[in-house]
């Protein structure tokens, strides 16, 4: 008896630690689950749980994996049926509780009062729920920048890098490209289809709209879609429409290609430099980002040397009748659109970033991608033999949600869902760069980008005009003055320049194949004269009597004859059309490709010195050490009273501000997480565009009246730029998000 005794005690003590055993493990279990399980709201209303009944046969204890609604992610661990939710866990069986109560599941004499508390108590498991998701998508996304960083690191920096660096390089050099096409093509341009001062303006401005515009729609567009496809399809569409406005004749026509140009390179620097770091490990990342900026500069250079070799040539041209003409300035437009068509080539053959792939749920993707990386790399190394180590990757849980278009809707239906789809999806985006966690940064941002582009913009564009308007006043201070001669039987057949001839009588003059340039003929008469073949520019006729006088294949059209008095004088085949400047313009226009040139050649010393101290000193003390140097050379505008002073300082502001500009780009690229980078980056090179267009309106309204207002603008702008600077995070020696 007492061995039956005994058995019988050691029996239950048996049983009563194997219930205790299940039931930790029921709570690990229950604890496990909802930590890494992905649940739905519906199957948190449908599901319910059947209790746990105690007996004193352990095998009948239910606490073991169930299959039903079993769920498993790629990292292999599967859902169990018998885990606690979060609002039961921590009770057992001793309670008395049922975990269906606490799931919003009404019993059968529960009423309708029952079934509100249900639905209410299942709408807030549901908002638990999608917290818990984002906050596994969070944690996702950290241990995959955690992870990604050693990849990168095991891949090392080499040939693939350097490759994709000059194929990213023509796409930004494209961008430089289309900043000065305009402005220098605006003085043949406005000739040849006869523009007001209002159109030349909006021809001047409307790139930086196209620009601007497209710097958010293709930002937003390469965080859904990818970076490579989205950059291929900006690039195709700024080469189509360059290509074509070389061709067009109208101003309209002419406006349109050249802003939906502008809309398509607006892709280019956010997509170029969130591309590009992707592809970079932590300690290259400031570096490379800053010497890939150099291209953009490469880019000015091209345009300036195409516009010095092409636009003065006229004999570059041809004429289809009046109606159609072809000259050396739409030659200079085609030519530009070469490094947009040589990138679009070139960026076919690389591949989409990894990390857009991983970031997306693509792991095999992306790791071809990195294995790609990886072999290039130690190929040109000459480690030939190195395997790629890495097998799994981390992947970011995906919240897309599906559409189920059916199979007999019509395509045009699935095109309207798809593209209204992907509109709220890069919405949604955006909004979430104003999202409590970033607000503060995207706020900071928009200050710096803003101060920057207003005063930069405003100041390089002000310089070449305050160049113009001395070179006019030096030019003016030339001009020869004739009071009160008198001219008969004479033939004038040579340029007349820069002359004011007063109260003059001609009689019986001839004017046959000549040029007038800036002439002025005021309170004088013509009687019986002769004007054949005239060419004029800058000419008019104030208070002239023309007595018996012929015009015959001249542009001496009426609004250059001012308050005069025409008798019995005739016009005969006036020139059509409106007729580029002649040959000895050529001076005046190498000067202008010239300053170009050097102010944009200015900023390489700017560059290297970025590159190589960029990750030693920080972004944060580039940019704000940057825009402080550069607010205080602003005062020294104040000394630029000659052509040759305002080259220098054009110079020297250009290439002490070029480090503040690549400081921004890196810092832009380091502070917004993978999915969504080219979203705010877009965003932020939008308003960017926009203060440009602010600058240079209000910078060029004060030029020939006043330097002070301008100096203040760019000194007060550039201030506080740096030291909202100094207000943001430093990202150096931290991985990519």
């Amino acid at each position: 008896m007492d061995d039956d005794g005994r058995y019988r005690d050691g029996r239950s003590d048996f049983v009563r630690g194997a219930k205790d055993i299940a039931k930790v493990a029921k709570k690990q279990v229950g604890k496990k689950m909802g930590r890494g399980v992905d649940k739905l709201g519906d199957e948190y209303t449908k599901r319910s749980y059947k209790r746990f009944e105690e007996e004193d046969d352990d095998d009948d204890y239910a606490g073991a994996p169930s299959n039903d609604g079993g769920y498993y992610r790629n990292d292999s661990r599967a859902n169990d049926d018998e885990g606690h939710s979060d609002s039961t866990e921590g009770h057992d069986e001793d309670d008395e509780i049922y975990e269906g109560e606490y799931q919003g599941i009404p019993r059968a004499d529960s009423g309708k009062a029952g079934h509100l508390d249900g639905v209410t108590t299942a709408q807030a498991q549901q908002f638990r729920d999608l917290s818990a998701y984002e906050g596994e998508r969070r944690k996702d996304q950290e241990e995959l920048a955690q992870q990604y960083e050693t990849i990168l690191q095991e891949c090392g920096h080499g040939k693939f890098q350097w490759t994709l660096y000059f194929v990213l390089g023509l796409a930004l050099m494209a961008d430089g490209v289309e900043i000065f096409v305009v402005g220098f093509v605006l003085p043949s341009a406005e000739k040849d289809m006869c523009l007001s001062e209002p159109n030349k303006g909006m021809l001047g401005l409307i790139v930086y709209l196209g620009m601007m515009v497209g710097a958010f729609v293709w930002g937003g567009l390469a965080d859904r879609i990818g970076r490579r496809q989205t950059l291929l399809i900006s690039l195709s569409i700024n080469s189509v429409f360059a290509f074509f406005s070389s061709f067009v004749q109208g101003y309209v026509s002419f406006l349109f290609c050249r802003l939906a140009s502008g809309v398509g390179i607006g892709g280019s620097i956010p997509i170029v430099f969130s591309y590009y770091s992707e592809f970079l490990a932590q300690e290259k990342r400031g570096e490379h980002l800053s010497w890939l900026c150099m291209f953009w500069m490469i880019g000015g250079i091209y345009a300036s040397a195409m516009a010095w070799a092409i636009i003065p040539h006229y004999g570059w041209s041809f004429q289809m009748g009046s109606a159609y003409q072809f000259h050396s300035w739409r030659v200079f437009v085609l030519v530009c659109a070469f490094p947009s068509v040589a990138a679009i080539s070139a960026l076919t053959t690389m591949p989409e970033s990894p990390r857009f792939f991983l970031e997306n749920g693509k792991h095999d993707e992306a790791w071809m991608i990195l294995k790609q990386v990886h072999d290039t790399n130690m190929r040109a190394k000459g480690y030939p033999e190195r395997v790629f180590s890495v097998t799994t990757i981390k992947t970011v849980k995906q919240m897309d949600d599906l559409v189920n278009l059916g199979d007999g809707a019509a395509w045009h239906e699935k095109w309207r869902i798809k593209l209204t789809t992907l509109f709220h999806q890069v919405w949604s985006n955006f909004l979430t760069v104003f999202s409590p966690e970033y607000r503060r940064t995207t706020y900071m941002m928009m200050a710096v980008w803003f101060s920057m582009s207003f005063s930069y913009y405003g100041l390089t564009v002000w310089f070449p005009d305050m160049i113009k308007y001395l070179q006019k006043q030096e030019y003016a201070s030339r001009t020869k003055f004739f009071s009160k001669e008198k001219v008969e039987h004479v033939t004038f057949n040579f340029t007349l320049e820069n002359q004011v001839h007063r109260q003059g009588e001609y009689f019986n003059d001839k004017f046959m194949n000549l040029k007038m340039r800036s002439m002025v003929f005021e309170d004088s008469l013509f009687e019986e004269c002769y004007f054949e073949d005239i060419t004029s520019s800058n000419t008019f006729f104030k208070n002239c009597t023309f007595i018996a006088t012929l015009f015959y294949n001249t542009d001496l059209f009426k609004y250059r004859l001012v308050n005069c008095k025409l008798i019995n004088s005739t016009f005969l085949h006036n020139k059509e059309g409106c007729l580029l400047s002649d040959v000895s313009d050529e001076n005046n226009a190498y000067m202008v490709y010239f300053v170009s040139f050097l102010g944009t050649l200015a900023v390489l010393p700017g560059n290297i010195v970025s590159a190589l101290l960029m990750d030693k000193i920080g972004r944060l003390r580039m940019l704000a050490g940057s825009s402080v140097i550069s607010c205080i050379s602003c005062f020294f505008l104040s000394f630029g009273n000659s052509e040759s002073a305002m080259i220098a300082l054009l110079c020297l502001f250009g290439g002490i501000s070029i480090a503040s500009w690549n400081a921004l780009d890196v810092l832009t690229v380091e502070l917004y997480p993978s999915d969504k980078r080219t979203t705010a980056f877009g965003f932020l090179n939008a308003l960017c565009k926009l203060a440009a267009v602010l600058g240079i309106s209000i910078f060029t309204s004060f030029v020939g009246i006043t330097k002070a207002v301008p100096i203040l603008f760019a000194s007060g702008a550039l201030a506080a730029g740096s030291f909202l600077a100094l207000k943001l995070p430093e990202t150096r020696g931290q991985v990519l998000q």
